[in-house]
């Protein structure tokens, strides 16, 4: 097989003709500028109590600090008492501005998983400004929380 570059006639295989198309390829893909993060870091966002003190949630999002637009969030609810993990629990998310009056239409999805995690995809906060997340809480316990954060 021939390979003409700038001009200059090369000969080459078959398989080299492959190696060097895969090659420039990949190169082709590769990025120089920061590599996206994704999933949740280790440190919260922030830790706040249920308001019958019972439960501590700590707050991670993706990304972190929360951005204009949609996000995911872990909630880590452990016992206030003890700090075991508490699973079991029915949790329902509104994101929503205090100081507007209003929420978002869009309901986020809640997923509960293992050692007293549950990821809510879809956290929709689509305008600058205060919000919170008007968590409701049910299952062995009745009992809510209200994390907030300004979004720029």
């Amino acid at each position: 097989m021939n390979l003409r570059i700038d001009g200059r006639l090369f000969m080459t295989t078959a398989g080299d003709f492959i190696a060097i198309s895969l090659a420039v390829a990949a190169a082709g893909c590769t990025s120089s500028g920061p590599a996206e993060t994704t999933g949740f870091g280790a440190a919260p966002l922030m830790t706040v109590h249920s308001q019958s003190k019972q439960l501590t949630i700590d707050v991670r999002s993706s990304p972190q600090p929360p951005v204009r637009g949609t996000n995911d969030v872990e909630l880590t609810v452990t016992d206030s008492t003890d700090g075991g993990p508490v699973d079991g629990l029915a949790i329902g998310v509104k994101p929503w501005m205090p100081t507007m009056g209003h929420g978002t239409s869009i309901v986020p999805t809640i997923v509960p998983e293992m050692n007293g995690k549950y990821l809510v995809s879809g956290v929709d906060l689509y305008m600058p400004g205060l919000w919170q997340l008007r968590l409701t809480i049910s299952g062995p316990m009745q009992d809510n929380a209200a994390p907030a954060f300004e979004i720029q």
